[in-house]
């Protein structure tokens, strides 16, 4: 049985690899738009009705102008670059809720939450955009249906680990479980590290190919660090240190000038 679960693992991740455009990542995605979608918008839309949502303020005017600014520079890329089916199957979105988080976030699919307590450290129109070039990101590179890919393919070897080591006393079958959960778990957190430096990189270049001032990328980070907190060390975070984001995108900015006037 654990040959087969193997064999399934390697034909998964044959089949399953693509390229992300742009970054040229190589990434792992085998779960279809047609089978994550449907719900990421009906978990979109419950979300809405639960939680309340600004609507006719300037705030919330600018997040869907800004949105609706990035969101069209993606889909001319797409279209440019013989995406045109991928382009087809966004539904893009973009809503203020009032809550006091620091946070915004992107669902598959394109549907963008931005929550009132980030408007301080976005400041003005440009950071606005830095943080909804990086979450329309997130859903350009299909993060969300890689991370559903990888926790699939995390369960099965977890099944693989349990069923190798079956005739083992008890004792070596915890070492051996405990192991995997440890490093998988770990594999998993650079994992995300992964795709929110992905996102900040791919985030800099559609905000500059809407017309936006992709510096300001890198002030809204260097003011996230002014306000504190982030001290758990980077390996065991899910996303990278905010000076490890402000370097990187300080070090991409020239980059991102570059390929957002050839793709402009």
């Amino acid at each position: 049985m654990n040959k087969v679960i193997s064999s399934i693992l390697a034909t998964s991740l044959l089949v399953a690899c693509t390229t992300v455009p742009i970054t040229g990542r190589k990434r792992f995605n085998y779960v279809s738009d047609a089978s994550v979608l449907p719900t990421s918008f009906t978990q979109y839309n419950s979300f809405l009705k639960e939680n309340k949502v600004v609507s006719n303020s300037n705030q919330s005017r600018e997040i869907k102008e800004v949105g609706a600014r990035i969101s069209k520079a993606v889909d001319r890329f797409m279209r440019r670059n013989n995406m045109s089916s991928e382009a087809d199957s966004y539904r893009w979105e973009f809503n203020l809720v009032e809550d006091k988080q620091l946070n915004a976030w992107c669902m598959p699919g394109g549907k963008v939450v931005f929550y009132t307590g980030i408007l301080p450290v976005a400041k003005n129109t440009d950071g606005i955009a830095a943080i909804m070039g990086h979450e329309v990101a997130h859903a350009f590179a299909k993060h969300g249906q890689e991370r559903l890919s990888s926790s699939r393919i995390q369960q099965l070897g977890g099944a693989a680990i349990a069923i190798g080591t079956s005739t083992q006393n008890a004792k070596s079958q915890q070492l051996w479980n405990m192991a995997y959960g440890v490093s998988s778990q770990l594999g998993m957190l650079k994992y995300s590290r992964t795709h929110e430096t992905e996102a900040d990189k791919l985030g800099l270049v559609f905000m500059i190919m809407a017309g936006y001032n992709g510096q300001e990328a890198v002030r809204v980070w260097e003011r996230m660090k002014a306000l504190g907190g982030g001290s758990q060390p980077e390996f065991l975070s899910t996303h990278p240190s905010n000076s490890s984001r402000i370097a990187n995108l300080n070090a991409y900015l020239p980059e991102a000038r570059r390929l957002a006037a050839q793709f402009r």
